[in-house]
């Protein structure tokens, strides 16, 4: 949208203007309204081929342009938010990215959602030209311009017919329907401005605020909404109340719906211009009031007046008379002041659950029902007036005149708010009007010191920000006030009075261009009606910021008979931005105000004189002249005796005297002051002797600064107190009198308390101004005056309370009974209720209220009586329940520093105590009596729980939630819902349980005033918890910091600020009940990422989110231009698909890159899935992972004893070749259910995700709708139809067996398109469109598919003739998935294909191969590249393909060296392991490719193994672990086996040797018996063969692949669980009598809990942290075996183990030693000074090495380079040496790969290898020491040797 609406410019931009919009819609009342919308558009350009329109959310059935049907596309961006796949949406630290897109989004949307392709049946017929004598500028006015007439052609007008539907809008209109929790709800309907562009969300429309056109609207209703008997007759539904539509517009008819008897269609016509953002209705059964027109004399029918409605729900309709009274005498005083109404009626509706107060289109407002009340209202009833008196002043500014920039919103806000006020004043009096300005005033003048912008800035082309709106709406009306008052005075004219009619007939006349109002053009009529040159007040006032401070002082000048008044100004919002040149450039702050000011002086004789002070410097002293020549008149003259007489005639009832009082003080004639004895009792002081003579004096009575508030400013003025007292009594202007209060109040003495008290008694007096006298009394309740203060209070309020039996009564002891209410003086209400105000602000110096005070607000609950008060008393009980909470409560800070960091004082007596215990108990009475009787919107049960909040907050009652959440439920008073989810954030709502409740209220509450409160709420009260301490915190040094710097450096206070707020987001942050509260990072970002989030809670989420979760490193968003989707074809080219080559399956890169991810393998033990296919499946397939598993690395253990197969298999005979080898896997996701294999499933879901995303799939997305669509012959012609839903769901249900099947269901969907639509049409070529498409991307997803099927064929010949590897004496790793028997074992040996890492993990079975023995071959050289990871579509094939098994063997190798430290360190295994092993003989020997397949083959797991507890990974490298067991594991023990295992070939035990030169025995077997496959990565001896002893079973503690105990990280983790509300039923052993379980050690044979625990760590009796796990678990699974599910303590079981299987992850984290960095980081810099390395120091350009196919050859996740690896390793992103290793030998085989082997870089990849090697061993080996014991994962050396 421009803000800058220029509507030429921007109809000629856009190419065509609206001229009228029709919509007819048809409500049903459960969420849906559907109808169409005609729209008359006027083409501006010859050009014009695509119409762009607003619409979001609405469904677009079809759109027809001049009765051809149109194609059109309609893409709602904010909807379609896309994050990628919910895994990876889901990241809480992805919230920035999410931000961007959203403000993405908002950008996408001005230009239109909608755009519809303008068909060639329609031309664009130029019916004319329109001339424009107008040259339209950039300027905010246009000046008229005599030459350069403009010609503007004008074509015929078109008609777009739009058939749309809205089902369950989130914006823009609201249904509020019964519910569960609000049966008796009545149900209606209205738009609603719940977002900026709410009006675009209910109909397709240009949503411009400057874009106007007429409008006619037709709505279908229901006639009655009441379930209505058939049989009854129509005259007996007397009862039933008719549904009503109300609009903006005019009502013309209400007609019955030709055909069908149940609905009602009403008519409305809106013939003057609107905008669409002024638009809006309302339905439901609302009852209808009539306002009566005013009996004026020249209309005495009424008949000239505009006709006034008022509706509302049923059931307030007693309600609505008393509500709207005010609103006929707002309309005639507005019509007769201003102009004649700009429309032909008002209507206000009043609904429930509206977001905001008021919502004001044209003619109509719509208001919430909480501005209703009765006649016995009395606060409710001046707020509603106010507020319906403006939203009727908005019809003239603010509806029908709009702003004609952003910048000038102030000026029609003002306007507004500005005759509003002046309506007031007609009706509560001037007095009333003044003292509101004042304290507007006193408002501004608070926030306009440097932190507010000006209220206009024509820079700033934006709509005014939310935070400043407020600002804005309170100085707009000021400034008009002040400009009207110095108008009215320089000028001719009599101020805005004659402006403001003019202005109004300008846009009633259509003078005002498209009735746009800017600020230049209103001061210049200002100018032109005045005479005045308003340009140096707009620019100090309008276009600058802050107000001044004045400091004023008087002295009397005898010599020259003159009062001499020295000025001083000061400008607060400039020095606050004075060293900032940025903030001066933005906010323009004024550094000196000029202008006049009227100072009037009240001489001697009374009479006041005025003056004129031009202000045009900073500091001057003026010369005012002085007029009487006598002084001061004395008390005793006649003068001062004629005063007296006056005002005694006066008190007997003389109506002349009261009216002379006029003329003098209003004090005199009031008994307390003219009796003696009434003076003691009310303890009256007197002016002393030297007082009296001061004032004999004085030469005049008072001064007044700026007499006339023509101000804006903080004016201080110096005189004596009995200036401000004779002020006080004798003007009569409130302003003056309220002064005058506020400077008494800051010098209390006996005098002025008196002076206070006799203002308060005195009815004369305004009653503001005597609530603001009782107020001020609280000054002199000071110990200095014996609280004299307080006694005068107490001897006012006695007056509404029953008088003492003694007449001289203590009064700070006396019991306060209270008369019963009596309210019809509104005057002495106010008063009364400020009193008790007052009485509770009473202090002692240590902050706390006296006790006679806290009593004295508790009979006031206890003892108040309002049976006989016609008038409400709930707003009178919510201040004497306010009051005693603010008496309670100590105002004395608490004592915090260095001594007492975190400590405060209580110093709570007994009394205290009693007195606090009362009024809890009275204040529970009243909220149990609301809930019985409610008052008015339940405002006493609101005020209880803001008792609660303040009194839990200071500590005084706990501050437990269960005060407040059970009212914020839903079924409870919308703002009681509010005050009690305040309540809540001040506790500790961060615990997981509530916080699920927050999040589920944010989320789906049906009340959109709750979830947006609940969603702002959330962000402050956390800041306000950390401020109050609530959270731990590390503040420490901030405090220390502040008491060193006290006063003494205040230039770092804006630094020590800025600190502070570090470090609370920092403790937000870091805190682990919020910063890492679980909750909160599981449900943020999704509800966040929901559809039907309400857009200001999405906005809260994310400032949440900003607040307490660290975002990812982001790297910059490329600039984008975005081009708006058009459906024209004929001028958009085809665009090809680009030839974007597939990421193929990987196969099996066991030496690969290490992963990305810093999480370990210790989350979940990886389950390797077989095929149960005994052929070889050319695709090899995926396990599905299960949800919330993150697989990584791949680990075996031992198999099980031979025992577990119960067919007995000769050693002499191999297995019959049809018995399978593999087993049916465990866990198939459900899209696996039909077979489908893995790679298939996730080619298929990739390629379905990419069609969906292509710009021709939006109209196969979703299945054909015959009615929607119109097709009503579709299914006739189409027997099977298809879309990419239906694809989708089809896929994720299993129902596809294969890929082939996937295709043909896309190919039957395009089949059907062709056929049902005719060649050429939209849709068939969309469908061409996509055809060509799928097709490009299926032959890539074949071709790769293809690669890897013959890589794999390759690699399974190889394995033919390969000879076995040898078994490895290696340590067991945890179990995995279970594997067949080695009976069941056919002879094909599979070959498993590990994709490892990030990545799933893929095995294909190799072909059969007989074993037999051979001699092992020559090695091929050690830099033999691996298997290229993805084939781009026309690349060559690579020079050699590696199957990966080399970085298996090098992996195998590492692991035997691992076991060979081990053995030296656990002497005891090593004495028990001294039978022969499988070890090696002689030197170490290579394997060639042939011998390391064979590895592969041992990495199966056994059938019968159950998965274990995943054990610490050593290594971060996702490669595959080859694990041998030792001779002592059970799997050899021959005690065990039940048959005779087939030998082993005595060729195959000749493996490779370890790096250290030690030799071991060889064991023998038979060479003739086929080999038995093992599944745990080695391979299965036989006892039979092997002579090997069988040693007792071992403890865990004995395993070698076991994790040392730490204690502390256990210890830790137990207090984490401790910490649990769950963890307190686990806390101790059960007890079966006391827990009410006798049969629980009869179930349970090992029990077990967390003390238990807790005692067996402090006893050392955990030798691994295995051991201590299985103890946790042990009490998990004890609970689950004798609980039944969904019990209590399954639950707490639930979360329990939860949290302990997240800590245990953190638990067994590993990172590499600072020793091992060092050491590494040693090495990577002799590798960088070595000249070798010198190709790969650097990444690889491909731009600058002219190699452009780099990347499709190495993958860029795969790419390495010394640079890269040194960054990597400093960044702590390697946990094992094996993993830096990887990464050098990934960046090798990378060189290779690409170059070749026998290129120059490919030979110094194989020197650099050699070179790298021969440092590791120097590093590894050249220690001293060997690695401690307590170290875990990869075996390190702790010290690196030297490098030369």
């Amino acid at each position: 949208m421009d803000p800058r609406p220029n509507l030429q410019r921007e109809h000629v931009r856009r190419g065509f203007s609206i001229s009228h919009q029709k919509v007819v819609l048809e409500i049903d009342f459960s969420g849906s309204l559907w109808g169409y919308t005609e729209i008359t558009i006027v083409p501006t350009s010859k050009e014009l081929k695509t119409i762009y329109l607003n619409s979001r959310q609405c469904t677009i059935q079809s759109v027809a342009v001049a009765g051809h049907q149109a194609d059109f596309t309609h893409f709602d961006s904010l909807i379609n938010i896309n994050m990628g796949v919910p895994s990876e949406a889901h990241d809480c630290h992805r919230h920035p990215e999410l931000k961007r897109k959203l403000y993405t989004a908002l950008q996408e949307g001005d230009e239109g959602e909608l755009a519809i392709a303008l068909p060639k049946e329609v031309p664009l017929k130029q019916s004319g030209h329109v001339s424009s004598s107008t040259v339209f500028s950039e300027a905010a006015t246009p000046e008229p311009q005599t030459p350069g007439v403009q010609s503007v052609p004008e074509f015929a007008p078109i008609t777009i017919n739009i058939v749309y539907s809205l089902r369950n809008p989130v914006d823009g209109f609201e249904f509020v329907l019964p519910t569960d929790a609000y049966p008796y709800r009545v149900p209606h309907a209205y738009t609603t401005p719940s977002s900026p562009d709410s009006a675009r969300c209910w109909v397709p429309c240009v949503d411009n605020l400057w874009e106007k056109c007429t409008w006619e609207f037709e709505f279908v209703v229901p006639r009655y909404l009441e379930e209505r008997d058939p049989g009854q007759d129509e005259e007996d539904q007397t009862d039933a109340i008719p549904t009503l539509v109300i609009c903006s517009g005019d009502l013309v008819e209400q007609v019955a719906h030709p055909y069908s008897s149940n609905k009602t269609i009403f008519l409305f016509s809106q013939t003057v211009l609107t905008s669409v953002q002024h638009i809006a209705f309302a339905a439901g059964p609302f009852h209808l009031h009539t306002i009566p027109p005013d009996n004026v004399a020249d209309d005495v029918s009424g008949a000239t007046q505009p006709l006034m409605y008022a509706f509302c729900l049923p059931g307030h309709e007693n309600l609505l008379p008393t509500t709207t009274a005010s609103l006929r005498q707002a309309m005639s005083f507005y019509s007769s002041e201003f102009g004649s109404y700009p429309f032909g009626s008002f209507k206000v509706v009043f609904v429930d659950q509206l977001p905001t107060q008021r919502l004001d289109s044209s003619t109509l407002s719509i208001v919430s029902n909480d501005m209703l009340h009765g006649d016995d209202a009395i606060e409710q009833a001046l707020e509603t007036r106010h507020t319906l008196a403006h939203a009727l002043a908005c019809q003239w500014a603010g509806i029908n005149i709009l702003p004609k920039n952003w910048s000038d919103t102030w000026l029609v806000n003002g306007l507004a708010l500005y005759i509003t006020g002046l309506f007031l004043r007609r009706l509560f009096g001037n007095n009333e009007y003044r003292f509101r300005l004042k304290k507007d005033m006193q408002r501004v003048l608070e926030l306009d010191i440097g932190a507010m912008p000006p209220i206009c800035q024509p820079q700033v082309l934006e709509p005014p920000d939310a935070a400043t709106l407020p600002f804005l709406n309170l100085k707009s009306p000021l400034v008009l006030h002040i400009l009207d008052r110095r108008l009215g005075k320089s000028g001719t004219s009599l101020g805005l009075s004659r402006v403001l009619p003019k202005l109004f007939l300008s846009a009633m006349s259509g003078e005002m261009q498209n009735n746009a109002l800017s600020t230049h053009a209103f001061l210049r009529l200002c100018r032109k009606v005045s005479g005045v040159d308003p340009r140096s007040f707009a620019e100090q006032w309008i276009y600058g910021s802050g107000c001044p401070s004045f400091g004023f002082s008087a002295t009397f000048n005898r010599k020259k008979m003159a009062v001499e008044i020295t000025m001083r100004q000061d400008a607060p919002a400039y020095k606050a931005m004075e060293n900032n040149e940025v903030s001066k450039a933005l906010m323009k702050p004024v550094p000196f105000f000029e202008g006049q000011m009227t100072i009037r002086i009240h001489e001697a004789d009374g009479t006041p004189y005025e003056h004129v002070l031009d202000i045009k410097t900073p500091f001057k002293r003026y010369e005012v002249p002085f007029n009487t020549k006598y002084k001061r008149v004395r008390r005793n003259t006649k003068r001062y005796l004629a005063r007296q007489a006056v005002a005694q005639a006066a008190a007997d009832g003389d109506a002349e005297a009261a009216e002379a009082m006029g003329m003098i003080d209003m004090g005199f004639g009031l008994e307390i002051w003219e009796k003696e004895q009434e003076r003691e009792n009310w303890k009256v002081a007197d002016w002393t002797e030297e007082d009296e003579g001061t004032m004999s004096g004085a030469t005049y009575e008072w001064i007044r600064m700026d007499a006339d508030f023509e101000w804006i400013a903080y004016i201080k003025f110096d005189q004596p107190d009995f200036m401000w007292v004779s002020q006080l009594q004798r003007d009569r202007d409130v302003v003056a009198q309220l002064e005058a209060i506020y400077a008494l109040a800051e010098k209390p003495t006996a005098i002025v308390s008196s002076t206070l008290t006799k203002t308060v008694l005195v009815s004369n007096y305004f009653f503001r101004i005597r609530s603001e006298a009782a107020l001020a009394l609280v000054s002199c309740a000071i110990r200095k005056l014996d609280f004299l203060g307080l006694f005068h209070l107490f001897k006012l309020f006695l007056r509404y309370c029953y008088d003492p039996e003694d007449a001289n009564q203590d009064l700070f002891v006396h019991t306060y009974v209270p008369k019963p209410n009596e309210f019809s003086d509104f005057g002495e209400y106010f008063v009364r209720k400020n009193l008790i105000n007052a009485i509770s602000r009473v202090r002692f110096e240590n902050g706390k209220s006296p006790s006679v005070v806290r009593q004295f607000l508790i009979d006031q609950l206890r003892y108040n009586d309002n049976t006989a008060n016609p008038y409400s008393d709930g707003y009178y009980i919510c201040t004497i329940i306010a009051a005693a909470a603010s008496a309670t409560v100590s105002i004395a800070p608490p004592e915090r520093g260095e001594l007492l960091p975190s400590e405060v004082r209580n110093e709570q007596t007994a009394e205290d105590i009693e007195l606090l215990k009362q009024s809890v108990i009275e204040v529970d009475r009243y909220r149990s009596m609301d809930r019985l009787i409610p008052s008015t919107h339940n405002c006493v049960t609101i005020a209880a729980l803001e008792f609660h909040m303040v009194l839990g907050v200071a500590g005084l009652i706990p501050n437990h939630p269960r005060v407040s959440f059970p009212l914020t439920r839903e079924g409870n008073y919308t703002q009681v819902r509010v005050a009690a989810f305040d309540g809540l954030f001040l506790t500790k709502w961060y615990t997981p349980s509530i916080m699920r409740y927050v999040f589920a209220v944010m989320a789906n509450d049906s009340s959109r005033v709750v979830r947006r409160h609940v969603a702002r709420t959330a962000c402050h009260s956390l800041v306000l918890l950390a401020q109050m301490g609530e959270m731990k915190s590390s503040l420490k040094e901030t405090e220390s910091l502040l008491i060193e710097e006290d006063g003494t450096l205040p230039e770092k206070a804006k630094e020590t600020k800025k600190s502070e707020l570090d470090a609370m987001i920092k403790v937000l942050r870091k805190d682990r009940e919020v910063g890492k509260n679980e909750v909160l990072r599981e449900f943020l970002m999704p509800i966040a990422l929901a559809s039907d989030i309400d857009q200001e809670v999405r906005w809260c989420l994310l400032k949440l989110a900003d607040l307490l979760i660290r975002p990812i490193e982001e790297t910059p968003p490329t600039v984008k231009i975005h081009i708006p989707s058009t459906p024209v074809i004929d001028v958009t080219p085809q665009i090809p698909a680009p030839k974007v080559p597939t990421k193929a399956v990987r196969t099996i890169k066991s030496g690969g890159p290490p992963p990305k991810s810093p999480l370990t393998s210790l989350n979940v033990p990886t389950k390797l899935r077989l095929h149960a296919s005994p052929a070889p499946d050319p695709v090899p397939q995926t396990p599905a992972t299960p949800r919330g598993e993150t697989r990584k690395n791949v680990a075996f253990t031992a198999p099980p004893p031979l025992t577990v197969s119960k067919n007995k298999v000769k050693p002499s005979r191999p297995p019959k070749t049809t018995q399978t080898l593999y087993t049916k896997p465990t866990h198939l996701s459900k899209a696996q259910s039909g077979g489908m294999p893995v790679t298939d499933l996730r080619v298929c879901r990739n390629a379905l995700k990419k069609l969906k995303a292509n710009k021709s799939a939006f109209i196969f997305n979703q299945p054909v709708d015959p009615i929607r669509d119109h097709a009503p012959n579709y299914f006739d012609v189409i027997k099977n139809p298809m879309d990419l839903s239906t694809m989708g769901a089809k896929l994720e249900e299993g129902m596809y067996k294969d890929r082939v099947a996937f295709a043909a269901d896309f190919r039957l969907m395009i089949s059907n398109a062709k056929l049902y639509n005719t060649a050429g049409s939209y849709v068939h070529n969309e469908a061409i469109n996509l055809e060509i498409f799928f097709e490009k991307q299926w032959l890539i997803i074949n071709k790769t598919l293809e690669i890897v099927s013959n890589n794999n064929k390759a690699q399974m010949a190889t394995v033919d003739a390969a000879p076995p590897a040898p078994p490895r004496n290696l340590p067991p790793i945890p179990k995995a998935f279970p594997s067949p028997s080695p009976a069941a074992a056919p002879p094909v040996r599979p070959t498993i294909k590990l994709k490892v890492g990030s990545q799933t993990k893929v095995e294909t079975p190799a072909p059969p191969a007989k074993p037999r023995p051979r001699k092992i071959k020559s090695p091929v050289p050690p830099s033999v590249p691996p298997n290229v990871e993805q084939a781009p579509l026309d690349a060559p094939p690579p020079p050699y393909v590696d199957d990966g098994s080399h970085d298996i063997l090098q992996e195998v190798l590492a692991i035997e060296r691992e076991q060979d430290e081990m053995r030296h360190r656990h002497t005891a295994e090593k004495e028990r392991d001294k039978q022969p092993v499988n070890g090696i003989s002689g030197k170490r020997k290579k394997i060639d490719a042939h011998s390391e397949d064979d590895i592969l083959a041992l990495a199966t797991p056994s059938k019968k193994e159950r998965p274990s507890p995943p054990g610490p990974s050593s290594s971060a490298v996702s490669k595959v672990k080859l694990v041998v067991p030792s001779t002592s594991s059970r799997v050899i023990t021959s005690s065990t086996s039940k048959q005779s295992p087939p030998s082993i070939p005595s060729s195959v035990l000749n493996p490779a040797s370890s790096h250290k030169p030690k030799k071991d025995k060889v064991v023998e077997v038979h060479a003739d018996t086929p080999r038995v496959s093992l599944k745990g990565k080695e391979k299965e001896l036989p006892s039979a063969t092997v002579p090997v002893p069988t040693p007792p079973p071992q403890k865990s503690k004995s395993s070698p692949g076991a994790t040392p105990i730490n204690e502390k990280k256990c210890r830790d983790l137990m207090k984490i669980l401790n910490k649990l509300p769950e963890a307190g039923i686990f806390s101790r052993p059960v007890d079966p009598i006391a827990d009410g379980c006798p049969t629980y050690l009869e179930e349970i044979a090992h029990p077990m809990d967390f003390g238990t625990i807790m005692i067996k760590l402090g006893q050392n009796k955990y030798v691994t942290m295995e051991d201590f796990a299985k103890d946790v678990e042990l009490v998990f699974s004890n609970c689950r075996q004798f609980n039944p599910p969904g019990t209590f303590p399954i639950t707490c079981t639930d979360v329990c183990e939860k949290v302990f299987k997240k800590e245990w992850v953190k638990a067994l984290e590993k990172k590499l030693s600072w020793v091992e960095k060092r050491g590494l980081l040693g090495v990577m810099t002799a590798l960088v000074k070595d000249p070798i390395s010198w190709v790969f120091r650097e990444p690889v350009d491909p731009v600058l090495l002219g190699i452009p196919t780099y990347f499709d050859v190495i993958p860029k996740k795969n790419a390495r380079d010394l640079r890269t690896i040194r960054q990597k390793l400093e960044a702590d992103k390697h946990d094992a040496v094996e993993a830096f290793t990887a990464d050098i030998d990934l960046m090798l085989d990378n060189a290779i790969t690409f170059n070749g082997l026998e290129s120059e870089v490919g030979q110094i990849a194989v020197s650099f290898r050699s070179k790298f090697n021969e440092m590791m061993e120097s590093w590894k080996f050249g220690s001293s020491k060997k690695r401690k014991d307590g170290e875990k994962g990869t075996p390190q050396p702790t010290k690196k040797a030297k490098l030369s």
